[in-house]
């Protein structure tokens, strides 16, 4: 486990979706950037996004397919992928489940 010293918000309040396979906590950092970090168990999912995203993958696996793309790509713990804003993508979760920090913006 790793922590980081760091001034901001943790809202204590979950974002809960899809009945629960996919629940997240915001951050907000003192210069007001924003995050979320979050856990997807095994499912298939489709979400879709307002502002761009870069999804880093803390721990586990995945595999996401772009809105307009047809090739589905993987990820794995250490990795990131971006999503355009007024987007969407479909994730893919098998197995253990899915840990990730979404930053914003």
């Amino acid at each position: 486990m790793t922590t980081t010293s760091l001034s901001g918000s943790v809202a204590t309040q979950a974002n809960v979706y899809f009945d629960g396979k996919c629940v997240s906590h915001t951050v907000t950092l003192a210069d007001g950037t924003r995050k979320s970090v979050g856990v997807i168990l095994p499912a298939a999912l489709t979400f879709n996004t307002g502002a761009p995203e870069i999804m880093e993958t803390v721990a586990g696996r995945c595999s996401i397919l772009l809105k307009g793309e047809t090739e589905w790509k993987s990820y794995g713990p250490g990795e990131s992928y971006n999503v355009p804003g007024n987007s969407s993508f479909e994730i893919k979760v098998e197995g253990e489940p899915y840990h990730y920090i979404c930053h914003f913006g």
